[in-house]
């Protein structure tokens, strides 16, 4: 039982040893032609460095020629940096001629874009679909238009520039300043190459990550009349406008009207309130002797007699 427990603890105490002193990685590096000494391999791990990663990134770089150094990737890694990415990309750039330093690979690294697929698209490019960008031409008629764009890293650019939503706003913008200058959508449809060319002539990859290689419409959709439709919409505007003023005018009308009649009521209430006042006054006249009889009745013949030609003139 004794010789059981004794062993288990060598076996731990071996296990700790080997972690501390990771003898087997440094042996491999040393066939590998990488020179790391034991005391790097363990004062990287008392820094919270991960010795496998950097010993692993200095074999992969110093077999694809690369010279390297411990203590920068161990700095990079450090500064919560991919060593293996970075590795890779400075392979890659390598191997393609592509002008690339360990500083500047870093510092795309920790900029948080990959540096490693930068490389693989600075190589391949890469084609970037756009979606539908709608355009009306001068004419009215409504174009749907989707493009192609291939684009290339721009290594030099990557720290700061912008990215791929800055190219498709760019190409979207330009596409319909294209089709909005051109005086039919005939035109457009007719030559779709010259929205292509118009749209690369304006340079639009500046101040991006990427370098726009070409410019190619995929697509071109006929949508609305929208010249018709917004025709239409002033159309229907016009005439409420004239339907409203025509209401006003109406409204003003029963308005004036009703003015009218209450002065024309008024006005009969005062000849009403008049004609109630004649024969008192004509009894006061009688009594003082102001009018006769004849008087009287030569006013009644008068009165008869415009009677008379009101009813035949009606």
């Amino acid at each position: 039982m004794d010789f059981v427990i004794l062993a288990a603890i060598i076996v731990v105490a071996l296990i700790i040893i080997l972690w501390f002193f990771p003898v087997a990685l440094w042996f491999q590096a040393l066939l590998s032609g990488v020179h790391v000494s034991l005391i790097q391999l363990i004062l990287m791990r008392w820094r919270g460095v991960n010795p496998k990663t950097i010993v692993m990134a200095m074999i992969t770089g110093t077999k694809a020629g690369l010279v390297l150094k411990v203590n920068e990737l161990e700095a990079h890694y450090l500064a919560k940096g991919n060593v293996t990415k970075v590795v890779m990309a400075l392979i890659s750039a390598n191997k393609a001629n592509i002008p690339m330093d360990f500083k500047m690979a870093t510092a795309i690294d920790l900029a948080g874009r990959d540096v490693f697929e930068a490389v693989q698209m600075s190589v391949n490019p890469k084609v970037i679909n756009t979606p539908p960008v709608t355009a009306v031409a001068k004419d009215g008629i409504q174009l749907i238009a989707k493009a192609r764009v291939t684009v290339r890293t721009n290594i030099k650019q990557l720290v700061g520039g912008a990215g791929e939503e800055t190219v498709i706003a760019r190409v979207g913008e330009g596409i319909v300043s294209s089709i909005g200058s051109a005086e039919s959508h005939k035109e457009v449809l007719e030559n779709p190459d010259s929205i292509s060319k118009l749209v690369l002539s304006k340079g639009l990859d500046a101040g991006t990550a990427f370098e726009i290689l070409s410019i190619d419409i995929a697509d071109i959709d006929v949508g609305k009349n929208i010249g018709a439709v917004l025709q239409m919409d002033q159309a229907d505007a016009d005439k409420n406008i004239a339907q409203a003023r025509a209401e006003e005018r109406r409204a003003m009308a029963v308005a004036q009207e009703q003015e009218m009649k209450a002065k024309a009521q008024e006005a009969r209430a005062k000849v009403i309130e008049a004609e109630a006042q004649v024969p008192l006054a004509m009894a006061e006249a009688f009594r003082s002797g102001n009018i006769g009889v004849m008087d009287y009745y030569r006013m009644k013949n008068i009165q008869a007699d415009t009677q008379m030609r009101e009813e035949i003139t009606k």
